[in-house]
């Protein structure tokens, strides 16, 4: 632990200035190096589980579903085509050089900024989900994407690039220090447009978190978490004066506690009978008794009460401790980046499965509103699991980089000449 602290805060406290070419370990195109097999494991291990466990979760609301024409596979077999194609992506990227994306950084934020606009202008609507603005429709397909999973990718990415190219000014300026948080808040700001408040969320907790790895001054953080408890308490007390109506239901209804309403908290009054039924060794897979339409939805963001139901306290923990490997090793990685970039992208992209993960339990067991998040690598979705395995492509090239293997015991650091 005490390595992990100090590794960030030398992260935190170290200057670093745009590097020049001969300062970045790979000048080519491909990635040199072999990546790290440990992290790739898990990255499989927890789509296969993910996939075995979406089927299971899926086929009862499929066959009985006019969308899916009673198709059983409907959504098991669209999410394996996603997750083949992610599967290419992941090892295509893989091999490319990570520098790569430092030259395309400004361009994919621009380009993800357009589409959280494009997307509130021109939203593709969705049958018994007309009030959300959170998909955009490929023309001459039937296939819908969210820009809110790129818009979380660009924003990663340009905080790394930035952070990097401008970490002298930033030291010296307490507006640069601001206007992180403003692009920061902006983003957030579009996504909640969408109806998509766990998506704004999760961008402001990516955000914040990749700035104080960056090493902002900590005395913005403190100021800003009194305001965080401030804003929580407001949104407690005062749901409905401040949030739009569905939401500000959904915190009421998460204050409560009626298990006998059959309306707004039907679900996830489900999911608490789902995981609690499923006990400590669970009913066994493909035994779940709340996917029978019971649980609305069961394939998207409260699959994992399905998991407790069919693998139960045993099951959950051991995924559990695989998503904390995950993000424990994308840490490792980091770590042995030479890169301010590469360390900052790294992170960023581990952290934030860590938290859609938090926060995904955290709605499942009830434990705060429900806020549609999905789980990784687990819940329905072409591109949120499409990104998420390009995603971590682009951690394992940064691996190859890295040279991770028992001989490297130091960290190369660029630092300003005098």
């Amino acid at each position: 632990m005490n390595k992990y602290l100090s590794f960030i805060d030398e992260l935190r406290n170290t200057p670093v200035i745009k590097p020049k070419p001969k300062d970045i370990e790979d000048k080519g195109i491909l990635a040199k190096g072999g990546l790290d097999t440990v992290f790739l494991i898990l990255v499989c291990l927890l789509l296969t589980i993910g996939l075995i466990m979406m089927f299971s979760a899926s086929y009862v609301t499929a066959k009985y579903s006019k969308t899916t024409g009673g198709n059983p596979f409907y959504y098991i077999i669209r999410q394996g085509i996603f997750a083949a194609g992610g599967l290419a992506a992941m090892l295509i990227l893989s091999k490319i050089n990570y520098n790569v994306f430092r030259k395309f950084a400004p361009a994919i934020f621009i380009i993800s900024f357009l589409l959280l606009i494009y997307v509130l202008i021109n939203p593709a609507e969705l049958e018994g989900k007309e009030q959300f603005k959170r998909w955009i429709e490929i023309p001459g397909t039937k296939f819908r994407l969210q820009p809110s999973e790129i818009a979380k990718f660009g924003l990663i990415i340009f905080l790394a690039w930035s952070f990097e190219r401008h970490r002298l000014w930033i030291e010296k300026s307490r507006v640069m220090s601001l206007a992180y948080f403003v692009i920061i808040g902006i983003f957030a700001m579009l996504v909640y447009m969408e109806d998509h408040l766990s998506g704004a969320i999760l961008m402001l907790a990516i955000g914040v978190v990749i700035t104080f790895l960056g090493g902002l001054d900590w005395r913005i953080y403190a100021a800003g978490s009194i305001l965080v408890i401030i804003a929580v308490i407001i949104l407690i007390t005062a749901p409905d004066k401040v949030l739009k109506g569905y939401m500000a239901e959904r915190i009421n209804f998460w204050l409560d506690k009626d298990y006998t309403n059959t309306n707004e908290r039907w679900q996830v009054n489900q999911s608490l009978f789902a995981l609690g039924s499923g006990g400590f060794f669970g009913l066994g897979l493909g035994n779940s008794k709340q996917k029978y339409l019971y649980l609305p939805e069961p394939q998207n963001d409260f699959i994992f009460a399905i998991v407790g139901e069919e693998l139960g306290f045993v099951g959950c923990a051991f995924i559990i401790i695989l998503f904390a490997l995950l993000v424990w090793r994308g840490f490792a990685i980091a770590m042995k980046s030479r890169s301010t970039f590469g360390r900052l992208m790294s992170m960023g992209l581990v952290i934030q499965v860590g938290l859609q993960v938090i926060l995904n339990i955290m709605v499942v067991t009830d434990s705060m509103p429900n806020t549609g998040i999905s789980l990784p690598f687990f819940s329905y979705g072409g591109t949120s699991l499409l990104m998420l395995l390009g995603e971590m492509g682009i951690v394992l090239s940064v691996s190859r980089s890295s040279r991770i293997n028992k001989a490297a015991n130091k960290t190369v650091i660029n630092t300003p000449k005098e």
